[in-house]
């Protein structure tokens, strides 16, 4: 139960507070997204979150298909059902549907391998923007709205050759990135490995709405910021 400081309630109906999301977001993740900060006016539950709950909570199976369906803020409540189903919805409090899971194949419950997962993961899609997402506007010619980025969290999906294994790795294969007009779509391909053998891979995908063509001083700007609030969580982290 590594997660358990990052939400609060019963096994089956849980909460997650802003002050919560947003440690998950800057302490497991190293994501600094303005929408996961505790204060944000639009503040957003970060997907993996989720996704490492349901792990956390149900384990891991050979094939895992997650989609986010809108955005959590916080003050709903969670259900997580309890079922071995290869399809189940987490729903919230709020009358909407939160998450779709599909599963398939071989599960395993074991602790260790499941919070190495996790935390693998984490890490890499933490990592997207701004060193993968900002190459990837900057080849197409497009960028986000600076001053409102829709950056939608759409799904994201594993795929195991086998679950017999320890210390997963997960790689960057190469990102694509889809435009038509305004709206993009953006594919985060990775493999995962097992010392120097390939045991999986998978894809995350975002959807960006209100695409414009890109300026490269202005979205400098806009990465820059984000680091600066980044280096300057962690340097009070380190005091």
């Amino acid at each position: 139960m590594f997660l358990k400081e990052f939400y609060s309630g019963t096994d089956d109906r849980l909460n997650i507070s802003a002050e919560q999301g947003s440690l998950f977001a800057k302490e497991m993740a190293n994501d600094f997204n303005p929408l996961h900060d505790m204060d944000a006016k639009r503040f957003c539950v970060p997907g993996d979150l989720l996704f490492a709950i349901v792990l956390e909570k149900y384990g891991l199976s050979k094939e895992m298909t997650f989609t986010f369906t809108g955005m959590l803020g916080h003050g709903v409540t969670l259900d997580f059902p309890e079922t071995d189903a290869d399809q189940f919805e987490v729903d919230g409090s709020n009358g909407k549907i939160i998450l779709q899971v599909k599963r398939s194949g071989e599960r395993v419950q074991d602790k260790a391998l499941v919070e190495a997962v996790i935390r693998d993961y984490v890490a890499f899609s933490g990592h997207n923007f701004p060193y993968i997402l900002v190459p990837l506007m900057a080849k197409e010619n497009v960028m986000i709205n600076l001053t409102r980025p829709l950056v939608m969290y759409d799904s994201m999906t594993l795929e195991f050759d086998h679950l017999d294994f320890d210390k997963p790795k997960v790689e960057m294969l190469d990102p694509e990135l889809i435009v038509n007009g305004k709206r993009g779509v953006a594919h985060f391909n990775f493999q995962i490995k097992s010392g120097d053998k390939v045991v999986g891979k998978g894809f995350k995908k975002i959807v960006i709405s209100g695409m414009r063509q890109y300026e490269e001083g202005p979205m400098q700007a806009f990465v820059d910021n984000y680091l600066a609030r980044k280096e300057t969580y962690l340097n009070a982290m380190d005091k």
